[in-house]
């Protein structure tokens, strides 16, 4: 197995499941109605929609910093951190949750097509390398799991 395999089964540990630290993003996700997702029960909080599009924004920003995509380079604060819909309802959260792991897919099949040598160079100029980057979404994905984790807690 080569290096972006094992970081690839990391980041598919990070979303799908079976990650060691517990639940993994969509475990975290399971079963909640749009209603759930978009509560805020700490008034100072993000909410679990929220921190979905969050982590979905997140991988789709990184994906295009490994095919070199200079636009990428820079997140302004509303793509950050995008609003949930107003009236959120649960085809538009299915939908959510549908791009999130076409997001992921996307992702995993970019990290199967780069080189192995270019772990160690800079993802973009004056940017992380590669293989810190790559790592920094799988430890994003489970930070962010365990904030949803927390949040379904005081639902």
């Amino acid at each position: 197995m080569t290096e972006k395999d094992r970081i690839r089964e990391q980041l598919r540990r990070s979303i799908d499941g079976d990650a060691w630290h517990g639940p993994a993003v969509f475990e975290t996700l399971k079963g909640l109605s749009a209603k759930q997702a978009a509560a805020r029960p700490l008034s100072h909080s993000h909410t679990i929609w929220e921190i979905t599009l969050h982590i979905t924004v997140w991988i789709e920003q990184v994906q295009g910093r490994v095919r070199g995509d200079k636009s990428c380079r820079d997140l302004p604060p509303e793509r950050d951190w995008p609003p949930q819909p107003d009236r959120p309802d649960d085809t538009a959260w299915q939908a959510l949750q549908d791009r999130l792991r076409r997001a992921h897919g996307a992702f995993a099949l970019e990290i199967v097509r780069f080189d192995d040598s270019r772990l160690d160079q800079p993802i973009l100029e004056d940017m992380s390398s590669v293989y810190v980057t790559l790592h920094g979404v799988v430890q994003h994905n489970l930070y962010h799991a365990g904030q949803i984790a927390i949040l379904r807690k005081i639902l």
